[in-house]
């Protein structure tokens, strides 16, 4: 045999063996126990600073990033609605449906520390959570995030306008239910 042919057929046995090992490699479920590691779980902890590979790298503003428009706004209370609604309340005063069941109750958008927050807070807060509140981060994408910061601060001044502000029509219907 040739030179060139025993190295052929040693190339075609060593492949051969190596397809059979690839074969049979324990295959684990997600979460299943393992003898392979020291702390017996097959799951792997991800090494310290792993980044998650659709995480969103970009600087975060530290106030509102987008013009305040009523698409912006129409799109926060879409997004408020679902996700933040059931603890904070519609108007976003604390007392939503799952306190109503039990839950611990998240403070009102209304009382003077949330209104003097900076929407970098308000942002944070969805993105990380606070107290009992889990982060919302994997749920809720950054623009959406800002969306609600906007609704957020649209529920505050609606509850907390100045009357000096308001159109003309509606004080004189505010003054003429204050005197009748």
């Amino acid at each position: 045999m040739t030179g060139r042919r025993l190295a052929l057929v040693l190339l075609v046995a060593a492949l051969a063996g190596c397809d059979q090992k690839m074969a049979d490699q324990p295959r684990y479920d997600p979460l299943e126990a393992s003898s392979e590691f020291p702390d017996g779980m097959s799951a792997r902890t991800p090494v310290a600073g792993t980044v998650a590979r659709d995480a969103d790298l970009s600087a975060t503003p530290t106030a509102m990033p987008f013009p305040v428009t009523m698409k912006l706004l129409q799109r926060g209370r879409e997004r408020f609605d679902i996700f933040c609604a059931p603890c904070h309340s519609v108007a976003g005063d604390g007392d939503g449906i799952v306190v109503e069941r039990g839950f611990p109750a998240p403070p009102t958008y209304h009382q003077p520390a949330l209104r003097a927050a900076s929407d970098r807070h308000i942002y944070d807060v969805i993105t990380d959570g606070y107290g009992a509140m889990y982060s919302y981060a994997a749920r809720v994408p950054p623009a959406d995030r800002w969306a609600i910061v906007a609704y957020v601060r649209a529920l505050q001044y609606a509850r907390n306008a100045p009357v000096a502000e308001l159109p003309a029509q509606l004080r004189a219907r505010l003054d003429g239910e204050a005197g009748g």
